[in-house]
């Protein structure tokens, strides 16, 4: 942040955060979300995840490396990115069933 000028530290900065998670709602488009991922890598995000509730998929997105697909994974380890952060996704296919 100390980089940034005044009027960039005010507004919106130009910067990407480490970490970024995109859950698909019913009416994204699946080909416009992937793209997003990849826009987010390409300027600095080091891990995304796209999570599909309706076809119980993760996506996993990161700088030079061939995307991961997980299906019905209960769990994602987000190392090395955030050493000991294990996202619970079984949490959002249960939730997902009690609608």
């Amino acid at each position: 942040m100390q980089t940034l000028s005044e009027k960039e530290q005010e507004g919106f900065a130009p910067i990407a955060p480490d970490f970024v998670i995109e859950l698909r709602s019913p009416t994204d488009r699946l080909t416009v979300l992937r793209e997003k991922m990849l826009d987010y890598v390409q300027t600095g995000v080091r891990l995304a995840l796209l999570i599909d509730p309706s076809t119980r998929q993760l996506a996993i997105y990161r700088p030079q490396k061939a995307v991961e697909t997980l299906v019905d994974a209960e769990t994602v380890s987000c190392e090395p990115e955030l050493p000991g952060f294990i996202l619970n996704v079984g949490e959002i296919w249960a939730n997902r069933q009690e609608r």
